[in-house]
């Protein structure tokens, strides 16, 4: 490990946020896990000390102004605290464990490990069924958790421009862009995907642009998922540090029911588990993320409860 990653050092930053998701109720994910740990009878959340990023959930009631980007003002707040609250954790010699409502945020995490490593070249891998690359430029629904990559690439994707976003939308976007230091916080060849396959064509043209490797469900299936861990890591040989971002939505929708935007053909959870044990035991890991459970689309909480086994066996792996 860069630092050793022991029980003490471990922060549970949680962001209850969820202004930049489609449908409502991520922001109970969070609470989803503690009760599923409590089902489960295991202490996990007693044994680590835990940060809460404050968050703007009541701007869901005014009505957004940025059909192309929508509540940008609010996720630009979020993103600034994230980013300082990760940022906090890192300077401390503490490490990130972020559990967050929609994937939005993530860029805040991102940009809160490039503002501690400044000089360090991120690798991010991204477990998920989408890509997040979308901009307000290219977006189809507006939803900004289809936005977290774009931001910390520093993307607008003209070449695939489909949307004319407002004056202030657009200020906005360059604001985000922008948090922590000005440019991009990560170089997008540097993004390993694994098992996405809701692709829009936006994201798919930036796939090929930038050279950036998918394992699809099928290579995970095939080759196993302690080797496309393996390789994953082996992809972003060339990155001094790694993070990891989880989204459960990148298991099969049999599985991730309680989630925002589920897609078949995805990983089982025992798959998820694996990739995720095997990737966290990088030395050069100083980041990990699970995020998107929802609770209002669920049935007796079976998806946090199986999201919550992963959270607690990866954290093991990451100690030991």
């Amino acid at each position: 490990m860069e630092k050793n990653i022991s029980e003490d050092r471990i922060r549970i930053v949680q962001v209850k946020s969820e202004i930049a998701a489609g449908t409502r109720g991520a922001s109970l994910g969070i609470d989803a896990l503690k009760i599923a740990s409590l089902d489960l009878n295991s202490d996990y959340f007693t044994r680590f000390d835990e940060e809460e990023v404050e968050t703007v959930n009541e701007i869901l009631f005014d009505g957004f102004e940025h059909p192309h980007a929508k509540f940008i003002d609010g996720v630009y707040t979020m993103e600034s605290r994230v980013s300082e609250m990760v940022k906090k954790v890192l300077d401390e010699d503490n490490f990130p464990l972020v559990l967050a409502g929609d994937h939005s945020t993530a860029a805040g995490t991102i940009m809160g490990i490039k503002n501690h490593y400044k000089n360090k070249r991120l690798g991010v891998i991204w477990i998920d069924a989408h890509a997040d690359l979308h901009t307000p430029y290219t977006t189809p629904s507006g939803n900004m958790h289809g936005m977290p990559l774009a931001m910390v690439g520093s993307l607008d994707n003209m070449d695939c421009r489909i949307n004319n976003p407002k004056k202030e939308t657009v200020e906005l976007w360059e604001k985000i862009k922008n948090i922590g230091f000005k440019g991009p916080k990560i170089d997008l060849s540097d993004i390993v995907f694994i098992s996405a396959r809701d692709l829009e064509e936006p994201e798919q043209f930036l796939l090929n642009k930038y050279s950036i490797k998918n394992f699809t469900t099928d290579e995970v299936r095939k080759l196993g998922a302690k080797e496309v861990a393996k390789q994953a890591l082996d992809r972003l040989d060339n990155c001094d540090i790694i993070y990891v971002s989880f989204d459960v939505d990148s298991m099969d929708s049999e599985i991730s029911v309680g989630t925002g935007t589920p897609v078949k053909n995805g990983l089982t959870a025992e798959e998820a588990k694996i990739l995720n044990c095997e990737l966290v035991k990088s030395p050069k890991l100083v980041g990990w993320e699970m995020v998107e459970v929802n609770p209002t689309l669920d049935t007796e909480n079976k998806m946090a409860e199986t999201a919550f086994e992963i959270l607690e066996e990866t954290t093991n792996s990451m100690m030991s």
